[in-house]
């Protein structure tokens, strides 16, 4: 891997990738080449506010509790008090420049120039991005290529050639049954790639290897922010 690079300008960062295409790999290493970039997991808060019960945890864990997902209008909130605590979304003091959240208090904020980091696990859908659009304005959101199992079996199965990381598909899958979740992430996900297409951030990268795509990733990342 190569040294480590300076943002000269912030990003805020989605990956987008269906089941076993390396998206935990990518952000990994997007984190030690990047080093101002922070990773913020929607699920890691979830679960890490539920241990803690502070007052949205205890809200989380009673929908759950009950069978429900936990809102949407909840993991922003999550991610909204992450992202205050440490010191990037502040009140506002110019109108100009903040941002409206979807919050029954209709606080208006403002997210620091400096804020760098790649969001985990939200927003998975269209509707989702759309309210997120209301607290972070992502502004670089790279779609990955599907490692293919019809065209390009692994040698080994459940592992990447190059790597030798292992693939989400297990080796007592059935090709059906991951086809079957490809087909679902491709339905969730092209309303969601559209919504970024539109606005002008998505960025598509294709590769075998996540080896293959790191390389291409970097050179973006430092295209735009560098």
């Amino acid at each position: 891997m190569s040294h480590s690079r300076q943002l000269q300008k912030a990003a805020r960062v989605i990956l987008i990738g269906a089941p076993g295409v390396g998206k935990g790999t990518q952000s990994e290493r997007l984190l030690s080449r990047f080093p101002q970039l922070a990773s913020i997991s929607s699920g890691d808060l979830l679960r890490e506010n539920v241990r803690r019960r502070t007052p949205l945890g205890v809200e989380a864990e009673a929908a759950m509790q009950s069978g429900n997902l936990v809102p949407d209008s909840m993991i922003l909130n999550l991610i909204s008090s992450e992202l205050k605590s440490k010191g990037w979304l502040t009140p506002s003091t110019q109108s100009s420049s903040s941002i409206s959240t979807s919050s029954s208090a209709r606080e208006s904020l403002t997210l620091s120039p400096t804020a760098s980091f790649i969001l985990d696990g939200f927003p998975r859908t269209a509707p989702q991005a759309t309210s997120l659009d209301t607290l972070v304005p992502v502004n670089f959101v790279p779609s990955g290529r599907v490692y293919n199992t019809d065209f390009h079996a692994p040698k080994v199965p459940g592992k990447d050639d190059v790597t030798g990381e292992p693939l989400t598909q297990r080796q007592d899958d059935s090709i059906d049954t991951w086809k079957q979740r490809l087909r679902k992430f491709e339905e969730t996900s092209r309303a969601l790639l559209e919504h970024y297409d539109r606005r002008g951030c998505l960025w598509r990268v294709e590769g075998n290897s996540s080896d293959e795509i790191s390389p291409q990733l970097f050179a973006e990342v430092e295209r735009r922010f560098c």
